[in-house]
């Protein structure tokens, strides 16, 4: 039986959409012949090239093989703890920073470094109006709008970036991150748009007796609250976590967009030459490494959980558990779970 013509115009816009879903595998000669298409041919390679390519410096060549490395086990855990596959929509790109110069794509994950490679990716995309990126005030950085993301491109033109850009993100182990949101978020005076937002409701919660002022303000949550809050299944049901206490899994979809670099917050200085090298940029701009976003202290997640109960110890594991598989982090050894 013929379908309806309505009905095939219907069918053909819905698989027009399914064109945004990433190839998983891609080969190095695929990826030579679409980089730089659609008007951006040029004589230099580009990133992604220069990465397959195999022929740079010696200390390169040994970041990219561990970088290798963490790509390998980012697939095959990828392929055991993932089942489902999906399109991926819109939204789901808003993380995604696009440079065309110079072909790079990154996705943005709050407290690892993200502000400061906002500031180096504000740099490098500025025709040399900017050249250093601590002069950049880290709210600048984030204003929506200096920097393109993938989500503002038509399909073909996401597909093309997809398959010719280097695709790098930067995680950091789950709790140290979440340890790190909290202390930004919720201990710091400033913040009160997030005291407003978010700690109202959770001492309104997760505290007994909660006093005037603090259902007021939402400016003196606990550590143990904020765990409440997170483990709540009201809290996922009512809307998506905030971005800096987000997956990461959740926020860039590793498993269904091929990151060729996977940096780490623990080696940072090392993992952002690495790409910044693949990118072609001279010595001149090097990533900003002595700012606080850059610190890292391999006690403070220890410390916060040492006065949160096993079974929300549990229960936040579980939370995280898909970050801790993917990225190659084992399970802390101070939960008591």
């Amino acid at each position: 039986m013929r379908m309806p013509r309505g009905g095939r115009l219907f069918l053909a816009t819905c698989l027009g959409s399914l064109v945004v879903l990433v190839l998983y595998y891609q080969s190095a000669e695929k990826l030579e012949a679409d980089a730089g298409t659609g008007g951006r041919l040029k004589k230099t390679r580009t990133p992604l090239q220069n990465l397959y390519s195999g022929d740079q410096q010696a200390q390169l060549l040994a970041d990219q093989k561990s970088l290798q490395g963490r790509r390998e086990l980012l697939e095959r855990a990828c392929l055991s703890h993932t089942k489902k596959r999906r399109v991926l929509s819109p939204e789901d790109l808003k993380h995604l920073i696009v440079d065309d110069k110079h072909n790079l794509i990154y996705c943005y994950v709050p407290k690892v470094a993200c502000t400061n490679w906002k500031r180096v990716l504000m740099v490098l995309s500025s025709d040399g109006r900017l050249t250093e990126p601590l002069a950049i005030p880290a709210n600048e950085a984030h204003v929506a709008g200096n920097l393109r993301t993938l989500s503002e491109f038509s399909v073909p033109e996401i597909n093309r970036r997809l398959r010719g850009y280097l695709k790098f993100v930067f995680v950091r182990e789950p709790f140290e991150r979440l340890v790190s949101a909290y202390r930004n978020k919720f201990t710091r005076s400033y913040n009160t748009a997030f005291h407003k937002r978010y700690g109202t409701k959770i001492v309104r919660r997760h505290r007994n007796r909660p006093d005037p002022r603090a259902l007021e303000k939402g400016d003196d949550v606990a550590f143990h609250e904020f765990v409440q809050y997170l483990a709540d299944p009201r809290t996922q049901r009512e809307e998506p976590f905030n971005e800096h206490w987000e997956r990461v899994h959740s926020l860039c979809h590793p498993c269904l967009i091929r990151y060729d670099v996977v940096g780490k917050y623990e080696t940072l200085e090392r993992d952002a030459h690495a790409v910044l090298s693949l990118a072609g940029v001279d010595d001149t701009l090097r990533f900003p490494t002595s700012g606080k976003s850059t610190r890292t202290d391999g006690d403070m997640a220890a410390r916060f959980f040492k006065h949160i109960s096993p079974f929300y110890q549990k229960r936040l594991f579980n939370l995280y558990r898909l970050d801790f598989l993917l990225f190659n982090y084992s399970m802390p050894e101070y939960l008591k779970t």
